[in-house]
C-alpha cells in the first residue's frame, strides 16, 4: 500500500518513483527481478546513504555483461538502455554518456573505442538462485 491505495510494484516504479525524482538511477534501485534486470540489494535503501549505494548499483551493472558488453561491432548493452532511453538523457549518446560515468577504465576505455550501440537484449528469464546454482 502507497498513500492508502494498493499498488503494484510495477506502479511504484513507473508510476511513482520514475516520474517523481527523475533520476535514471531509479532503474538500479527497483526492478522485475529478471535475470537480466540490476542486482537486487541486500539491504533496505536508506536515505543517509542512498547516492552512495545507487551509484555502486549502477557501476556493478554497467560493468556487468548484463548491462554492456563492447563487441567489434560495437555495444550490446541492456534493453534498460533502450526502453527507458528518455530517463538517461533522451538519446543513444546521452545513454553512452551515463554509461561512461560508471563504467571502469578498462570499459571505459573500449566504449570510446566503439562507441555505438549496435544491439539491446534482455533475458526475462526469473533471476532464480537454485536456477544459478545448478548451472
Amino acid at each position: 500500500m502507497a498513500g492508502g491505495e494498493t499498488v503494484s510494484l510495477d506502479e511504484i516504479e513507473h508510476g511513482i518513483l520514475r516520474p517523481r525524482f527523475g533520476n535514471p538511477l531509479v532503474h538500479y534501485a527497483i526492478n522485475c527481478a529478471a535475470i537480466s534486470c540490476p542486482n537486487l540489494q541486500p539491504m533496505a535503501w536508506q536515505g543517509a546513504t542512498l547516492d552512495e549505494h545507487l551509484a555502486a548499483a549502477a557501476h556493478a551493472y554497467v560493468n556487468d555483461p548484463r548491462g554492456v558488453t563492447v563487441t567489434p561491432r560495437g555495444l550490446r548493452v541492456s534493453s534498460i538502455y533502450d526502453w527507458f532511453e528518455s530517463d538517461f538523457g533522451g538519446s543513444k549518446q546521452a545513454v553512452i554518456d551515463h554509461l561512461l560515468k560508471y563504467a571502469d577504465a578498462s570499459l571505459t576505455e573500449e566504449i570510446r573505442a566503439n562507441p555505438r550501440i549496435r544491439a539491446y537484449e534482455y533475458n526475462w528469464s526469473l533471476n532464480d538462485t537454485k536456477k544459478a546454482e545448478t548451472e
